[in-house]
């Protein structure tokens, strides 16, 4: 089964799919005149206002700026940053990083694109505010076309997030654990974590958009502070490492070989493919996850949160990201052979001994239990959609089931079924964005003077 779904997800992350990605994201930073540099400053303000009024309480299933902000990153801030950086530096090399960077800095541009539209077309359904691209879907492509693609990006998002997304998120913190509890002869198997994530999670679930929000805006700030300050205690500590940390990751974007040698067979495609992959998995740019939080924000208009939205794709890649890249790098545990969790956790074990691996255990269950949350909600959105509020319940049901399945599986196989839900989810969502690109551009030029 698993080289099945690689030689699938080879076809399909080949050109075309990265040219779609990438294309949207420059398409847009050229005709919102690189809103992502002229705008920056703009965002970084509005976050750090949100976050003063931290706690305000909103009607009928909205949240605050903030609580869309930090259910944004919760759902973009989670395995991709700890584990996918890792996979993607032992998959296509330092090089992957470069390439991660680059869809990083487009996709902010698409991400802006994404909660223009989610809030220019949010509705109200079953007495609460809702929205995202199942709605913009319909606004761009009237008719049975448009039901149709709508309906189908709603599968995709609930398979790609609610079921193999989060099995992903659990898999991580089950890999985590084992190797905590293997190191000290703690005979708890990965299992027993996934049930008992599954049941916190389910607790959660059934308090609605009120209970979520309320934990995420208080532990998103919190695990980012602690993770952050961890990883630059490390590379301070390894900073002589840093300028050959930086070298292969530019070097290696281009000739991989001449960072890694012949034997390690890693080409530049190889590079490309890893780091758009895993830096879509990471910030979620253009694939139509969080303009589901961006829509309910109560926001003062469109604009406002599209910059807002821009903001949560360079903490995610560009503060996050880069720090487990440049612990691993400058740590020098890449030469362990390790991979996935395992590697980022070796890399704080050579620098701060065996409280390293319980370090990154608890910063990834904290990181990928948050995710869980937000791409639940996410998929309860398009359940609502499809099938109505009484499928809710049997919805969270089945994920706290995948949360618990995925926790035994092998690492290749949940990160292959991932990519590939993740690539269907791209191709109906940029279809929309790019039919409503004038929408974007006209609410850029109306609010973004004032």
């Amino acid at each position: 089964m698993l080289n099945v779904i690689k030689a699938v997800n080879e076809w399909m992350w080949g050109i075309g799919l990265l040219i779609i990605l990438c294309g949207t994201g420059i398409y847009f930073t050229f005709r919102l005149k690189f809103i992502q540099i002229r705008k920056f400053g703009e965002g970084l303000r509005l976050v750090f206002d949100h976050f003063r009024i931290i706690g305000e309480k909103k009607e009928h299933g909205e949240m605050t700026p903030f609580q869309s902000l930090v259910t944004a990153i919760a759902a973009q801030v989670g395995t991709g940053n700890l584990t996918g950086a890792a996979t993607a530096l032992v998959s296509g090399g330092p090089g992957a990083i470069f390439w991660m960077w680059l869809s990083a800095f487009f996709g902010m541009a698409t991400i802006y694109g994404e909660a223009v539209l989610a809030q220019e077309y949010k509705t109200t359904a079953d007495g609460e505010v809702t929205g995202g691209p199942v709605y913009y879907i319909r606004q761009a492509f009237k008719g049975t076309f448009g039901k149709i693609l709508a309906a189908v990006f709603a599968v995709f998002i609930i398979l790609a997030l609610g079921f193999m997304g989060n099995m992903v998120q659990s898999n991580s913190i089950g890999a985590a654990f084992s190797g905590v509890f293997e190191a000290r002869n703690i005979p708890i198997p990965p299992v027993t974590i996934g049930i008992l994530l599954a049941v916190f999670a389910l607790f959660i679930f059934v308090g609605g958009t009120k209970r979520l929000a309320a934990v995420v805006e208080k532990m998103v700030p919190i695990m980012a502070a602690i993770y952050i300050v961890g990883s630059l205690v490390l590379i301070c500590m390894n900073i002589t490492a840093l300028p050959g940390a930086l070298k292969m990751i530019f070097v290696g974007a281009f000739n991989p070989q001449a960072i890694l040698g012949g034997a390690a067979g890693i080409t530049v495609r190889e590079a490309i493919r890893y780091g758009i992959a895993r830096g879509l998995f990471s910030n979620e740019a253009g694939m139509g996850s969080t303009p589901h939080a961006h829509a309910r924000a109560a926001a003062e208009n469109p604009h406002e949160q599209g910059l807002t939205a821009m903001i949560s794709v360079f903490i995610d890649t560009f503060v996050v990201l880069n720090l487990t890249v440049f612990t691993i790098l400058t740590s020098g545990a890449m030469s362990s052979g390790k991979d996935g969790i395992a590697l980022t956790q070796e890399a704080f074990v050579r620098s701060f001994g065996s409280f390293g691996d319980i370090f990154v255990a608890v910063c990834l269950l904290f990181f990928a239990f948050s995710t869980i949350l937000g791409w639940h909600f996410f998929g309860e959105i398009n359940v609502q959609y499809l099938f109505g509020k009484k499928a809710v319940k049997i919805y969270s049901a089945v994920v706290a089931v995948f949360i618990i399945v995925g926790s035994t599986l092998k690492v290749d196989l949940v990160w292959e079924l991932a990519d590939f839900f993740n690539g269907l989810m791209v191709i109906p969502n940029a279809m929309a964005l790019l039919a409503l690109s004038g929408v974007v551009v006209t609410v850029s030029r109306k609010f973004g003077k004032k």
